[in-house]
């Protein structure tokens, strides 16, 4: 009697890389940029140029996007608005960033009274809720785009104030901290070898959420008409503008929406595998 055949094992699943999704958001993110830094020009058209005689006009080969409800150019609108949201959004991170890590630091090495009332202000900023400072600043200059850039700044600074406290007391504290001290290793040295590679992949993770989270916050003033206002080319400015014709023309609306959801979707891939703080 034949032995019974070996079925086959079955073949197991191919899982993505785990960077896969890191790479296809910094892909996705840099193919934003580079579109909002020349994209303007190759497209030929001024975001403010109206023409009523082409209004709500499907993509044509003269306006590869369709043109708004006033005839203008619906690309150079939108790439007007990445250039707006994007640029906004890594100016407010970098001057968030660097106050927040550096006090955080500060706070952690220094100890005492520094700490506790670096600590305390950072409590009093966390306090009060982000959108009512921005909203505060937006009716002292209404339609600027500064008062939008101050108010997220402020609120995003305490995010690196506390993650970078937090992790540059437990690396002050380490043996191999201390056994550098004794070295005669200085303290940038020390920060150096040992705090930034503690602390940089999830203050990029920070930078990283920061960014979606100034970019909604843009767009979603604008929705409201108080950040951004007309005539400037920015997403929830064009998404208040054109929300009248969705019916009629419910591709122009889904312009903004879907630029606005794509970056966000950039932003969150592109720390696909970092350690989220």
């Amino acid at each position: 009697m034949s032995a019974p055949s070996a079925t086959p094992a079955p073949q197991a699943r191919r899982l993505p890389r785990p960077g896969t999704p890191r790479l296809a958001g910094l892909a996705l993110l840099a193919t934003l940029a580079c579109a909002a830094a020349i994209g303007p020009v190759l497209v030929g058209h001024d975001p403010a140029t109206q023409s009523l005689l082409t209004a709500r006009q499907g993509p044509t080969a003269a306006h590869l996007l369709g043109t708004d409800h006033l005839g203008r150019d619906m690309a150079a609108r939108l790439l007007s608005g990445a250039r707006l949201s994007l640029g906004l959004a890594l100016l407010s991170v970098l001057t968030a960033a660097l106050p927040g890590a550096l006090l955080g630091v500060l706070a952690a090495r220094s100890g005492g009274w520094t700490d506790r009332l670096l600590s305390a202000f950072a409590d009093a900023v966390l306090a009060l809720p982000g959108l009512l400072l921005v909203l505060m600043l937006a009716a002292i200059s209404p339609g600027s785009w500064w008062a939008l850039y101050i108010g997220i700044s402020l609120t995003l600074w305490v995010e690196y104030f506390r993650y970078t406290r937090q992790r540059a007391r437990v690396v002050f504290a380490a043996p191999a901290v201390q056994a550098s001290r004794l070295l005669g290793l200085g303290p940038v040295s020390i920060v150096r070898r040992h705090l930034v590679p503690e602390i940089g992949p999830g203050l990029l993770s920070i930078a990283a959420f920061g960014a979606a989270t100034a970019v909604t916050a843009v767009a979603a003033l604008g929705f409201v008409s108080v950040g951004i206002r007309p005539p400037q080319a920015e997403w929830g400015v064009m998404m208040t503008e054109l929300l009248p014709y969705w019916r009629e023309s419910p591709w122009l609306i889904l312009q903004p929406v879907g630029a606005l959801v794509l970056t966000v979707l950039a932003l969150h891939l592109s720390v696909g595998g970092m350690r989220r703080p």
